[in-house]
């Protein structure tokens, strides 16, 4: 608990506060608690006495520490424009790197040669994976999908390509034909006009489509039937002509021994005794069909 003593000071503090509040001496902002500054201090014993601590008398092998400066630069002209390098330059600030980590491995290499240190991996290193088999089943699965999903797309690509190959020869040829029925329809009027008395136009449509009947006529005969239709012709022959076996022909026509009138327009003996063409139709027309229905009504 607080003193009386301490009570009245801060009662007291706080009535000059607000007195001086009322009368518009105290502005917000101002009033601010200013916390003690520590004190820096630079304690060199202290430092060298913990670095002690922390150092261990190893070898240098366990250790491995080597601190060199860089290389020295051989396209800089001189030692003053190699040590000068500008923080702010990146290229030259990498290349300082380089070059002090290459001053180490040149330095530290012949020591370990001397300590006879393998430097190099051997061809038969083998090292346990981090990983677990499952981990790199997956990851196996995943690049497989991802190859299987590069080559569908590959594939597709293809499609495109030959479907506009197509349609960009299907257009030229269209365009071919036109531009050849533009010409001979022009070849046509100036002959039906009298400019022109040659039907050179005509001899080449003849020529191209005997040419194309040609190509097709050797193509069939190139063609042929297989193996398997030239063995069995050779098994089983041909078998004789099919179509056309019913067709009439001159002598067929002319030989009438086997006509019959009788049977023909239906006068046989047979015939009469049913009744004759009255016994043929039994059942009678619709319209007479109708006419009974009326007259039953």
């Amino acid at each position: 608990t607080d003193s009386p003593s301490d009570s009245e000071d801060s009662s007291l503090s706080d009535s000059e506060l607000q007195e001086a509040f009322a009368r518009g001496q105290l502005k917000p902002g101002l009033n601010v608690v200013l916390e003690e500054r520590r004190q820096r201090r630079n304690d060199t014993d202290g430092l060298k006495q913990c670095l002690a601590e922390l150092r261990k008398p190893l070898a240098w092998v366990e250790r491995l520490d080597v601190t060199l400066g860089p290389v020295a630069d051989p396209v800089a002209q001189s030692a003053s424009n190699a040590d000068a390098v500008d923080p702010e330059n990146d290229f030259q600030r990498e290349m300082s790197f380089y070059r002090q980590a290459q001053a180490a491995v040149l330095e530290a290499l012949p020591r370990l040669q001397k300590l006879q240190v393998p430097t190099r991996r051997p061809d038969d290193y083998f090292a346990e994976m981090a990983k677990s088999d499952q981990q790199m089943q997956k990851i196996r699965q995943k690049l497989k999908s991802k190859q299987e999903a590069m080559e569908r797309s590959e594939k597709a690509k293809q499609l495109r390509a030959m479907r506009k190959y197509g349609k960009k020869v299907q257009t030229e040829i269209l365009q071919r034909r036109q531009k050849e029925k533009k010409n001979m329809l022009n070849a046509v009027k100036k002959y039906q006009k009298g400019l022109s008395d040659k039907l050179d136009f005509l001899d080449d449509e003849q020529t191209s489509s005997q040419g194309n009947k040609k190509g097709s006529a050797s193509q069939r005969t190139k063609k042929g039937p297989n193996a398997k239709r030239r063995y069995k012709n050779q098994k089983f022959g041909f078998g004789g002509k099919k179509k056309g076996s019913k067709w009439n022909t001159k002598e067929s026509f002319n030989d009438v021994s086997s006509f019959q009138s009788k049977v023909a327009h239906n006068k046989g003996p047979g015939k009469a005794r049913k009744g004759g063409k009255k016994a043929l139709n039994k059942r009678p027309g619709k319209r007479a069909r109708q006419k009974m229905k009326n007259r039953a009504r």
